[in-house]
């Protein structure tokens, strides 16, 4: 058993309202450009500031050693020379000549405290004993040190160690120096000399700051620029965006303004010079439709009275027509049939050309819409008994005052009653109706041939059939359901359709409380199975509304040629079995969902009684049951 998915709690709502705001595809493009930018320059002023540093501290640091190894080059001699002259003198006197050197040695250079000394004799049983100008000296040299310096006394051997200053606790770098001094008749000594790095830190650590520094105004000036660029780039296209946006909105004279002679200004022209076929084609096709639109009105128009005529003349033909031999007889009745569904047709012309003026203008009132189906439902019932029809009517009986104008809604109904009785083979044909707080609907299910899912999709447009090899001989015009649909939108609501081959069509009117109201979800599942033991599920669709592409919609010259072609052939030579009585309506289309229009029944007289209310079971003509709960 499945379980709902736990609704997103706030946190989690703010969450990815954060993600978004962080994904970089939603930023603006001046804000990727200046972002990226900066990033890059970033990456770049770091790695030649690293680069840089690295060098200028590696140069200080080869300075400074060739200069302490000239330096411990000269302490040396020094040290041999005096040792040297004091081979005959008392151990004191070169203990004292030891120590006073060492001082002198670690006093540093000019007054600057940048090195330290410690002599250590070789032999400690000899007359001098280790001394140091820093007792630091002596922790600085371990025993490898000692040994390498052992090990080739004629070299001056070095390497770089860290200081740590007592006073402060840092920890400074220097460069520790070992040699051996070899003095005949005084002894060999051990000369270890440690120089500070501090001044040339300092100097790298001055150094570094300026190019820090220079790097955060280099980074500064690298952002401004970026702004700017920025700027020259996505203004144009902001403009062109602009002008998009008010060509999407139907001024098509909007055009963007255009300097220069650059990539962005030739985007800015070809642009306009879009913009301008455009215009021209949407008036070539507005003038087109005005045309046609025209072409329909008046050809309607100018037709009325020739048919006037002829009406006229074959009621005179079909009032004497027991005096006519049989064969006679039968193109009388043929005739007549043809000349109803030729006025209906002009009717349905006259209709469709005022919703593509736009001159349809709708007059609602507070109507109750079970009392309208239930009129519907009496105009119908004669067709319902003749077809042998059981009419499955389940009223809401309360709640479903609407505003709508009633000869609008009523034609809608009439089709949909009228195309299910034709198409419905006989079987029961369901009429529901239901309401919510903003809308109420009425929906018509048969159980005939049906429609696919796909012919639904066309089942609106003007002379459309499911089979057009198909002769339409029962009687619709191919605009019926067109005008319903356009009755329907004219109230803010939906007409749609869904079925299923060899199971059975769905037509479901849905409208506002009162016209101009947003409708959000219909009281009445669209899609709903076929079985009439099945239970109605609640509707699982916002809205259900068929999707219309703009390569659905009907071509208005292959429309045109379509209704020349019946009104110049009539449908007169199709093969028609029997003849009708003439009181009767005509049959609809093959199409299972084809339609007839407003006027079609509307000379059907009306059955038995079918009050509002009534808890009882009608007989209609034809053997037909007919029940509905109070």
């Amino acid at each position: 058993m499945s379980t709902a998915a736990p609704a997103p709690t706030p946190a989690l709502i703010r969450a990815a309202a954060l993600v978004r705001h962080l994904d970089p595809r939603q930023w603006p493009l001046a804000l990727r450009v200046v972002v990226v930018t900066t990033l890059l320059s970033i990456m770049a002023i770091l790695t030649v500031g690293t680069y840089l540093s690295s060098v200028i501290a590696d140069g200080l640091y080869e300075q400074r050693r060739d200069r302490v190894l000239q330096e411990s080059a000269e302490i040396r001699a020094d040290l041999t020379q005096s040792m040297t002259q004091l081979s005959g003198a008392t151990s004191t006197q070169q203990q004292d000549a030891a120590n006073a050197f060492v001082q002198n040695v670690g006093g540093g250079q000019d007054g600057v405290d940048s090195r330290d000394a410690a002599l250590v004799p070789v032999d400690p049983s000899g007359a001098v004993w280790p001394v140091a100008s820093d007792r630091t000296v002596f922790e600085a040299v371990d025993e490898d040190f000692s040994a390498a310096v052992a090990e080739d006394p004629e070299a001056v051997i070095w390497q770089s160690i860290g200081r740590t200053d007592e006073t402060t606790g840092r920890t400074h770098p220097a460069i520790l120096v070992g040699t051996r001094v070899v003095v005949p008749g005084a002894g060999s000594y051990d000369l270890f000399l440690v120089f500070s790095l501090e001044e040339e830190q300092e100097t790298l650590s001055f150094v570094q700051r300026v190019l820090l520094g220079g790097g955060g105004v280099m980074m500064a000036l690298v952002v401004g620029i970026a702004i700017v660029v920025a700027r020259l780039v996505t203004t144009p296209l902001k403009r062109a965006a602009r002008a998009a946006e008010r060509m999407a909105d139907g001024d098509l004279t909007s055009r963007v303004e255009v300097s220069g002679a650059d990539e962005l200004a030739r985007v800015g022209e070809s642009f306009n010079d879009m913009a301008r076929n455009l215009e021209q084609k949407v008036d070539d096709l507005t003038e087109l439709s005005h045309v046609q639109q025209r072409f329909a009105s008046d050809v309607s128009h100018e037709l009325r009275t020739p048919l006037t005529t002829i009406r006229m003349a074959s009621s005179v033909l079909v009032a004497q027509r027991q005096q006519l031999p049989g064969e006679l007889q039968r193109t009388v009745e043929l005739l007549a049939a043809q000349v109803e569904r030729f006025e209906l047709l002009l009717s349905d012309l006259l209709e469709i050309s005022r919703f593509d003026a736009g001159a349809a203008v709708l007059e609602a009132d507070r109507e109750d819409l079970d009392d309208l189906v239930v009129r519907a439902i009496d105009d119908v019932r004669p067709l319902a008994g003749a077809r042998g029809c059981l009419l499955d009517v389940r009223l809401a009986g309360h709640g479903m005052d609407v505003v709508v104008e009633a000869r609008r809604v009523d034609r809608i109904l009439r089709n949909l009653l009228t195309n299910a009785i034709e198409h419905g083979a006989g079987a029961p044909v369901r009429i529901q109706t239901a309401s919510s707080e903003e809308a109420v609907a009425v929906l018509v299910q048969d159980h005939g041939h049906g429609i696919s899912p796909e012919d639904a999709q066309h089942v609106f447009d003007r002379f459309w059939r499911a089979d057009p090899s198909r002769a339409r001989t029962l009687g619709g015009t191919g605009l019926g359901l067109s005008i319903s649909v356009e009755d329907a939108h004219l109230h803010s609501g939906w007409l749609q359709a869904w079925g299923q081959v060899g199971e059975g069509a769905v037509f479901r009117l849905t409208l506002p409380r009162r016209p101009g109201m947003d409708i959000v979800r219909s009281p009445l599942t669209l899609e709903r199975s076929f079985d009439p033991d099945a239970e109605e599920s609640p509707p699982s669709s916002a809205t259900g509304e068929i999707v219309i592409s703009p390569d659905l919609l009907p071509d208005l010259d292959e429309t045109e040629d379509l209704a020349a072609d019946d009104l110049a052939h009539g449908d007169l030579s199709a093969a028609v079995p029997e003849a009708p009585p003439p009181d009767a309506p005509q049959d609809l289309p093959g199409a299972a969902a084809e339609d007839v229009p407003g006027g079609a029944v509307e000379d059907v007289p009306a059955g038995s009684g079918f009050t509002p209310g009534s808890d009882r079971e009608d007989r209609i003509p034809g053997g037909a049951d007919e029940t509905r709960p109070s």
